[in-house]
């Protein structure tokens, strides 16, 4: 959040139509921040946070559907080190977000494993969006965005192959390596 809170202002002045996605670890604390900075927050991944941004949607007036765009990221390689909601907890925790957030939450994310072939996980993805009726699939990224776009993604992740690698912040959290 402190990098985007950064860099998200002198982009939108000089790219006013810009979206700018909010990805990678999100403490509930930065969630005010957030939801004033991106036009959409990629990475809702537990109740504690799904609170905070339900309370900072409140608190800067957004709760009739102003603000950002939710996507639920789901830890589809139920890996130890990744962020993510678990695959047996992913529909659950869905509906619940679309209970609360309505029309806000609009799709879901996932990183795969970096080891093994990431198909399997963005057909286990694009099922889960199908069955919440969510249009939009965040996955794929710089090794992999021709498997997931074959997969259904509508938003990829490519910035190593346009920026080059660079230092993770989090485990599991930026495509360094990927």
């Amino acid at each position: 959040m402190q990098e985007a809170a950064a860099k998200f202002g002198p982009l939108r002045a000089g790219h006013p139509g810009l979206r700018l996605h909010l990805i990678g670890p999100l403490q509930t604390n930065k969630a005010r921040d957030a939801v004033r900075a991106a036009d959409v927050i990629e990475t809702l991944d537990r109740p504690r946070l799904a609170d905070a941004i339900a309370d900072a949607l409140g608190r800067e007036g957004m709760a009739d559907g102003a603000g950002p765009s939710l996507l639920v990221q789901v830890n589809v390689g139920d890996e130890p080190q990744k962020a993510g909601v678990p695959t047996a907890d992913a529909d659950s925790f869905v509906e619940a977000c679309m209970a609360r957030f309505g029309p806000r939450l609009t799709g879901l994310m996932c990183i795969p494993p970096a080891a093994g072939d990431p198909a399997p996980h963005f057909a286990w993805l694009a099922a889960c969006a199908a069955r919440h009726g969510l249009g939009v699939l965040s996955m794929g990224m710089s090794g992999d965005y021709e498997v997931a776009a074959a997969h259904g993604a509508t938003h990829v992740r490519v910035g190593s192959a346009i920026f080059g690698s660079r230092a993770s912040a989090a485990p599991g959290g930026t495509e360094a390596g990927r």
